[in-house]
């Protein structure tokens, strides 16, 4: 097992780096010791062929992709599914490395004569299967993959995953409560088909890429938004934010054929996937990949549903949530609604009032809420960014 490796510029770095554009928060931090496990054990292979490229797979504020320039490597790949990731890495880039030969690549190719693969293992473990196969398909014989995680957010079912697209899988001591998963030999396997399904109830197909929330199914949080949508108002203009599967955004699409209906998501593989399920349900949508709703101009919408994550990376956090309620309250227009589905321990009503406008509940259980918000007339509103 490694020791931290002693590097005066490595954590200057480091320390450097930070979150902006995601959320920041005093308890939140641009980097974790997995990120510092993995620069430490990457050592060694980067010293050894700084002229071979690094491939870097979702980083998530870009602590790997400028860890491995400040070790010494020359060139450096990356591929991000979020959004957000990409755009932290390129700020964090600007101020520290604003020179550095970091290319953007698709999962398909980014691992092609790669020496090194550095993966933020995800905890999907059908994500990481989809990931697996990708990089071992175009990894040269002799590339090393280490991956991880925080070991709370590991198990033992990730190393199976891992040894069908790899000969041989590797198992770090914990360090600092992070583990990481060498594999080298990699084997050449078919890339995983889109999950399909299908839910009677609403009679909506489901379509998701490895790794999207909920997969093929309808989570219990979407269900209960979809149960209040006999009472939505017209609408020429909707938005699904935080759109996972777009189920949302189909359900919309076949309930007003003519209106214009967006899905967003800050995740690539989300915005792929709702396009695939609103053609699975033979409706016209338009998936948009973006951070939020920052594409979307002021009061441009008349509707916006909602099923927040909870979730800042791997900490529970409301800050997300509320960031989401106060987009959906800048691009509503005056008496346009937010319908929102959110977990009920939370208590988002006095939120919803202070950042949208008046709240009136729709329905309630132990798990989850369901939330009417009515965006009020605001003066001074900044100026929206247009699609």
């Amino acid at each position: 097992m490694p020791d931290p490796v002693s590097s005066a510029p490595l954590e200057a770095t480091l320390a450097a780096l930070r979150r902006a554009p995601d959320l920041e928060a005093p308890e939140l931090r641009a980097w974790d010791a997995a990120d510092r496990y993995l620069l430490d054990t990457a050592t060694t292979v980067i010293e050894g062929a700084p002229d071979r490229p690094v491939a870097v797979i979702d980083d998530t504020h870009g602590a790997l992709a400028l860890g491995a320039l400040t070790l010494g490597t020359s060139v450096v790949r990356v591929h991000q599914d979020s959004l957000v990731a990409r755009n932290a890495l390129e700020r964090n880039a600007a101020r520290l490395a604003p020179a550095a030969p970091i290319d953007h690549h698709e999962l398909d190719t980014v691992a092609t004569d790669a020496g090194l693969l550095l993966l933020r293992l995800p905890r999907s473990l059908a994500r990481l299967d989809a990931v697996a196969r990708l990089l071992a398909a175009r990894a040269t014989d002799d590339a090393v993959l280490i991956a991880g995680n925080m070991v709370k957010h590991m198990t033992p079912a990730q190393n199976e995953v891992l040894r069908g697209s790899f000969a041989r899988v590797d198992v770090s001591l914990a360090r600092g409560k992070a583990r990481l998963l060498t594999a080298r030999g990699p084997i050449r396997r078919q890339p995983l088909e889109p999950a399909r399904g299908y839910d009677p109830e609403h009679a909506l197909h489901v379509v998701a890429l490895p790794g999207v929330f909920a997969g093929a199914s309808v989570d219990i949080g979407t269900r209960a938004l979809l149960a209040t949508f006999d009472t939505l108002s017209p609408f020429t203009t909707a938005i699904d934010l935080a759109c996972g599967s777009g189920l949302l955004a189909s359900a919309l699409a076949r309930r007003t054929p003519g209106a214009r209906v967006i899905a967003s998501d800050v995740s690539a593989i989300a915005v792929a996937s709702a396009s695939l399920t609103a053609e699975a349900n033979g409706v016209r949508i338009h998936a948009v990949h973006d951070d939020g709703l920052a594409r979307q101009p002021d009061a441009s919408a008349d509707l916006v549903v909602l099923n927040p994550p909870f979730h800042v990376g791997a900490a529970v956090h409301t800050g997300l949530a509320l960031r989401l309620f106060a987009e959906a309250a800048r691009v509503l227009r005056p008496g346009g609604e937010l319908r929102a589905v959110w977990n009920s321990h939370l208590d988002y009503r006095p939120a919803l009032e202070r950042l949208v406008g008046p709240t009136r509940q729709l329905a309630r259980t132990a798990k989850f809420t369901v939330t009417a918000s009515r965006a009020a007339a605001r003066e001074g509103a900044p100026g929206g960014r247009p699609q």
